[in-house]
């Protein structure tokens, strides 16, 4: 059963979402857009078994060549609107989805980092949350090791990291020695971005309180700056 994903910019200023299936997944109707402040964006015919990833880019300048060129200050997919299967550079805001098999899984993940408020609203039944929401400025206040400036140091904080992607130790990225709920717990790091956030993923292990769940068949609103 095919889903419609409808994606809404409450921001002031433009969002650039990008869009990556995750491999050997059906793929979404675009890898990339536009989206202007107050502009909404739907997408049908999303395959009911699709996965993957969907993140805001933001304070994003178009190139005059080559044609579809695009520079974001945070989440930039290779300097191109369509993102063509590249991620997201870090930090960006997530939201993760696995549809089919009976049930949705969807999140919000900072587990790399934050750079814009978001939030997804399903539409379906047997939803666990009528809304999942990090609504939150992370950036405002993120500590001064984990903080992205824009480029030429106009414009403050784009992005805040998540302690893996600005230290990328075993003990913060869950890996090695810590590769386990039971040895990886959360950092000072990790649980600043939980206060903010207590509904997003804020570690590798935060899954308890982060994973939510629909009946197979949902649609999805995807909200930037809810």
């Amino acid at each position: 059963m095919a889903a419609t994903f409808t994606f809404i910019n409450k921001c002031r200023e433009p969002i650039y979402p990008g869009v990556q299936t995750n491999p050997g997944k059906p793929g979404f109707p675009t890898t990339g857009f536009q989206l202007k402040p107050g502009g909404r964006a739907q997408y049908r015919g999303v395959p009911g078994t699709w996965a993957g990833r969907i993140w805001p880019r933001h304070r994003c300048s178009a190139g005059a060549s080559p044609a579809g060129a695009l520079s974001c200050a945070s989440g930039d997919c290779g300097g191109r609107l369509e993102c063509n299967g590249a991620g997201g550079q870090v930090p960006s805001t997530l939201a993760e989805f696995t549809l089919g098999g009976g049930k949705d899984f969807f999140d919000i993940s900072n587990v790399d980092g934050f750079n814009v408020p978001l939030q997804i609203v399903p539409h379906g039944a047997g939803c666990r949350a009528r809304a999942v929401t990090c609504a939150a400025d992370i950036n405002a206040a993120c500590p001064r090791e984990l903080a992205v400036k824009a480029a030429g140091g106009g414009g403050g904080t784009v992005g805040c990291k998540s302690a893996c992607a600005a230290f990328n130790t075993d003990e913060y990225c869950c890996r090695g020695r810590y590769g386990s709920p039971g040895e990886c717990k959360p950092s000072r790091y990790s649980l600043y971005f939980k206060r903010k956030c207590p509904q997003a993923y804020s570690y590798a292990f935060d899954d308890g309180s982060s994973t939510f769940t629909c009946a197979a068949g949902a649609d999805y609103d995807v909200v930037f700056c809810p």
